[in-house]
């Protein structure tokens, strides 16, 4: 398949409905839910956007591990709760399957967890599973949008005040002693003091531009930054990396 244009194939599994070239510049987008309506409504409102477009949906997540291992998608919406495979596993799956090194070009979709239930442990274990961020089903279509092109960009925290609620509810649990947890406080150590200081920035839900602000730096330093701070924690993306805070005490409830 071509890297930058590539048809979508009609399915009755995935019920994909472009037949059409993808541009090279549009974000590609996957959708998997178990309810066709709800994939239905979401296709049509990422269509609509010039920069988006929907190259693929799945009723469950064994539908969407397949789905992926042959169709590139830059960002998936992936519902947690579905008969068969749920979105978790899906997601450990999905990324399993590509190479999850910082800044690796087969470091798989960015994958935002659809839910309807504001639950701690679905959020938490996503996030754990390599989830870039969580969104409710609910959330108004403009936030919808904005959480895909922010995650597609990677320079903020999807929902950062909910994931603040969260986070600050389990931080107890990141904070048992153990060997991973010593790597960890290892690797912060390791961090200059200017990197200290975009850490925990980046902790706060900061996104770059306001990192900059706040330092007086450019936005491509501060690029650069964020970049040597999640090779130097071995973090996927910035949502690992604020999970990473608060299991070594940088953030405290």
């Amino acid at each position: 398949m071509d890297s930058t244009t590539s048809t979508t194939s009609t399915a009755d599994t995935t019920g994909a409905r472009h037949t059409g070239a993808v541009p090279d510049t549009a974000i590609r987008v996957a959708i998997v839910d178990d309810q066709h309506l709800v994939r239905s409504g979401f296709a049509m409102l990422i269509d609509s956007q010039p920069d988006l477009r929907v190259v693929s949906e799945a009723a469950n997540g064994e539908e969407a591990v397949r789905a992926l291992a042959t169709t590139r998608a830059d960002v998936v919406l992936m519902d947690v709760r579905m008969p068969g495979m749920d979105g978790i596993e899906a997601t450990r799956r999905i990324l399993a399957g590509s190479n999850g090194a910082v800044g690796a070009a087969d470091a798989g979709p960015r994958i935002v967890v659809l839910t309807t239930f504001d639950l701690d442990e679905y959020a938490l274990s996503a996030i754990h599973a390599g989830a870039s961020g969580f969104l409710l089903k609910d959330a108004p279509p403009e936030e919808l949008l904005e959480a895909i092109r922010t995650v597609h960009r990677g320079d903020a925290v999807i929902a950062p005040s909910t994931t603040r609620r969260l986070l600050d509810h389990v931080a107890p649990l990141l904070r048992r002693p153990s060997p991973a947890q010593d790597a960890q406080t290892d690797a912060v150590a390791r961090l200059t003091p200017r990197e200290r200081e975009v850490f925990e920035l980046i902790a706060q839900g900061l996104s770059n531009p306001e990192i900059a602000v706040q330092l007086f730096l450019s936005e491509a330093t501060v690029k650069t930054h964020v970049g040597h701070i999640l090779a130097k924690l071995e973090a996927r993306d910035r949502v690992q990396a604020v999970v990473l805070a608060y299991a070594t005490g940088v953030v405290r409830p």
